[in-house]
């Protein structure tokens, strides 16, 4: 067994979501009024100055009112300017206003200072007095300090500094997930990448059961942000069970994730087994007598799983049928190192919605569940906002693609129905992903008719190596021409 994992409290992304909820536009009004108490409470209470700083400033704020701000992909040569990538959009709405207080920035400073002076003081009695752990003790609690106040440079370099002293691999795992962490935070995909690399070759040389979980969630959720859900999905629903990376992401928010990834990729079978019958997904998102199967685990151990029939009336007071689904998950993370909240109510039932239907096939429900997604979740959620549209029109050619493998012909009229969608739409949607070779039909407007071409497996492996083999020799000949030496260049 490994030990508890370390520098897990800071920085907080739940606070990395209140400020992207201030720069939402599509975020209602008094979610973002909330979300700037949540940010002003944090800033005072863990005397955030670089933070502030980077939010609020008249000149260097990324949420200033008068939108003079820098840029926030932009760097400067000004060493406290600090580059993020935290808001949905470049300039926030007007009607929040974040205001700059220049006495609280400087108390907030002085705060910072006198913390500075502690950890400096007990790091200079450590070396005196004590041995290397003590000393290593004190610069992890300046690491902390400076992921607690939001000083991205900083927090990265103590974090490196430390990481080289440490001899443990365990710590060095927990260090690197922090270092994870500060890149999520502040929106820096590239540092995330890098960690994740490292975090992964050093577990990969022993690392301890937790910690290879954690990780997965990481990974999952790090693949998710740069739209490579096809490898996101298995890592976020095998997550499912062993989840205690409550310092990255709710368990609700896992759930939301999983359900999204798994829908857009995993194949019909897959999405069957990992998604809609599965037993975590189903405690969430079933309704009525599945969601207590799931909850009091017939779904795993009973007839569902055609074991010998289980059942003790005392165990649940839940009757069939009155279960809701406005989930409120309470705390799950019980001697995983950090506890988990209780969290809010969620309303899941559009993700049910999107689930049910498409796996059933009712796809005029499909599209009006998919218009809730986005409205609920994609719009709302910092990790998914970006790539929103992108999710949706490949939900839609999934739907597309599902219905049409079905049949060789299909009338226009009659698919825009199932739709719910005008022909004229249709016709438009499917048009751009049979121009891109997403979907292998063909419309005829006169006939009114939808002709599914299925291309011959052999003829599309030789059109392949075919392809491939052209693709090498223009590579090779690049090559060659590179290489070629003059004649009097010879030897």
């Amino acid at each position: 067994m490994g030990s508890d994992p370390q520098y897990i409290k800071f920085p907080d992304l739940t606070l990395a979501q209140h400020v992207f909820n201030l720069s939402n536009p599509s975020c209602p009004q008094t979610v973002r009024q909330t979300s700037l108490k949540k940010v002003q409470d944090a800033i005072s209470e863990n005397k955030m100055a670089p933070f502030y700083r980077h939010l609020a400033h008249p000149v260097e704020g990324i949420l200033n009112h008068s939108g003079e701000g820098v840029p926030q992909h932009q760097a400067s040569s000004t060493k406290s300017l600090i580059t993020s990538n935290m808001l949905a959009s470049r300039k926030s709405p007007q009607k929040i206003d974040f205001p700059w207080d220049e006495s609280l920035y400087q108390s907030l400073v002085e705060d910072n200072k006198k913390e500075l002076d502690a950890f400096q003081k007990e790091e200079d009695e450590a070396e005196e007095a004590a041995g290397d752990t003590e000393v290593l003790a004190a610069r992890g609690k300046r690491a902390e300090f400076w992921a607690r106040v939001g000083d991205k440079d900083k927090a990265i370099e103590s974090h490196e500094a430390l990481l080289e002293k440490t001899t443990f691999l365990g710590t060095k795992i927990d260090l690197v997930l922090a270092l994870i962490r500060i890149g999520l935070f502040f929106g820096d995909t590239l540092s995330v990448r890098k960690n994740i690399e490292r975090a992964n070759t050093l577990i990969e040389s022993g690392g301890d059961w937790d910690r290879r979980n954690r990780l997965k969630a990481y990974k999952g959720l790090h693949l998710l942000t740069i739209r490579s859900y096809s490898v996101a999905a298995p890592l976020l629903l095998d997550s499912l069970s062993t989840f205690t990376s409550y310092e990255l992401c709710s368990y609700s928010a896992l759930v939301i994730y999983s359900v999204l990834a798994g829908s857009l990729s995993l194949k019909r079978v897959d999405f069957k087994a990992k998604v809609v019958d599965a037993p975590e997904i189903k405690a969430i998102l079933g309704s009525g007598e599945d969601r207590v199967a799931a909850l009091t685990g017939e779904v795993s151990s009973g007839p569902s799983a055609k074991d010998e029939e289980m059942k003790d009336a005392s165990t649940t007071s839940a009757t069939p049928g009155t279960a809701t689904t406005a989930v409120n998950l309470a705390t799950l993370g019980a001697g995983s190192g950090i506890q988990a909240d209780i969290e809010a109510p969620v309303d899941f039932s559009p993700l049910a919605d999107l689930v049910s239907s498409l796996y059933n096939g009712n796809y005029r429900s499909f599209f009006v569940a998919l218009a809730a997604v986005e409205d609920n979740f994609l719009t709302q959620d910092r990790y998914l906002y970006e790539h929103r549209a992108w999710f949706v029109r490949e939900m839609r050619l999934r739907a597309y693609q599902q219905l049409l493998q079905s049949y060789r012909v299909v009338g226009l009229n009659s698919m825009a129905s199932d739709f719910g969608v005008t022909v004229d739409f249709l016709d438009r949607d499917l048009a751009k992903f049979i121009a891109s070779n997403r979907i292998a039909c063909t419309i005829d407007r006169v006939n009114g008719i939808i002709e599914t071409n299925r291309p011959d497996d052999k003829n599309k492996q030789y059109a392949d190596v075919v392809k491939h083999g052209d693709s090498l020799i223009t590579k090779l000949q690049k090559y060659g021409q590179a290489v070629r030496l003059r004649g009097s260049e010879r030897s």
